[in-house]
């Protein structure tokens, strides 16, 4: 019997969508956030068109051509994504882009893993370990595939179908184009947030970097959460009492002893920091 591919991958996509919508009104035990319609090959393609056009848009994101910059943070993710944890390395891009405003403290990672960086983050962090911490959470924004599973939810059926058996090449296109309009995709929720918490710990514990070095993150950003220089990164990583006191009881749980600047490298990074325009 020969089977026409295309049509058993649209049934069984049909099926899945089907049993997802009503999971949200019949099974308590199914989490329908957790289906993700897109490919990982997907995910890689979005964040591909997400980068050119980003790029494309100097005045929005002006991209600091500053190399050593470049090369110190993309140091830190290529040790990161060395985690046995890391599930698409060698798959996801993970190249580090910065964005030259000092104006905004703030960090994304789109589907496949490009990863951006405010120069207003690099400049607000106090040590290493914490922006290593940051940068393990934007990686597993990307390793949980949080962006393409919002978007699952939000866009309807038909269009994830024509996606996903290319009846429609232009729709790379026209998802990048909505996630660029103001981000609005890249929106973690709460969910979102702690997952990605949760992972960033695990990634820097078999890492040089104190993998609790987000307390100080946290606390930075508590102490200052008037600041309009906060509103895009509280609008993109809602924070709370909970999410903190979450990540706290990893660092208990985990027994970890007090940090050292042999873990936490803020000499170092006070060092890069003086180098940045």
């Amino acid at each position: 019997m020969i089977y026409n591919y295309t049509y058993f991958k649209k049934y069984i996509i049909l099926f899945l969508l089907g049993f997802m919508s009503l999971s949200f009104y019949g099974c308590d035990s199914v989490n329908p956030l957790d289906f993700n319609a897109f490919s990982v090959q997907d995910d890689v393609e979005l964040g591909r068109q997400l980068d050119q056009q980003i790029k494309a848009n100097q005045q929005e994101y002006p991209l600091l051509n500053q190399q050593l910059a470049i090369d110190y943070v993309q140091n830190l993710v290529n040790q990161i994504i060395q985690s046995p944890e890391i599930e698409y390395r060698g798959v996801f891009e993970y190249k580090v882009k910065i964005i030259r405003k000092d104006n905004v403290v703030n960090a994304f990672a789109t589907p496949g893993g490009f990863i951006y960086v405010y120069t207003g983050l690099l400049k607000f962090v106090d040590n290493e370990a914490t922006l290593s911490g940051i940068l393990a959470h934007e990686i597993a924004h990307a390793e949980r595939r949080h962006s393409t599973k919002r978007m699952t939810k939000a866009y309807g059926v038909q269009f994830i179908l024509d996606l996903v058996l290319g009846n429609n090449p232009d729709q790379y296109a026209e998802l990048a184009a909505n996630l660029f309009s103001g981000l609005a995709l890249l929106k973690n929720s709460r969910d979102d947030e702690y997952e990605a918490d949760e992972y960033s710990f695990k990634y820097l514990q078999s890492s040089i970097w104190y993998p609790g070095a987000l307390t100080y993150f946290f606390q930075k950003v508590s102490d200052n959460s008037s600041g309009s220089f906060l509103e895009e990164l509280l609008s993109t990583h809602p924070l709370n009492e909970n999410r903190i006191a979450v990540y706290e009881q990893f660092i208990t749980d985990a027994k970890l002893p007090q940090p050292t600047e042999n873990n936490l490298f803020s000499q170092r990074y006070l060092q890069f920091k003086n180098t940045l325009p």
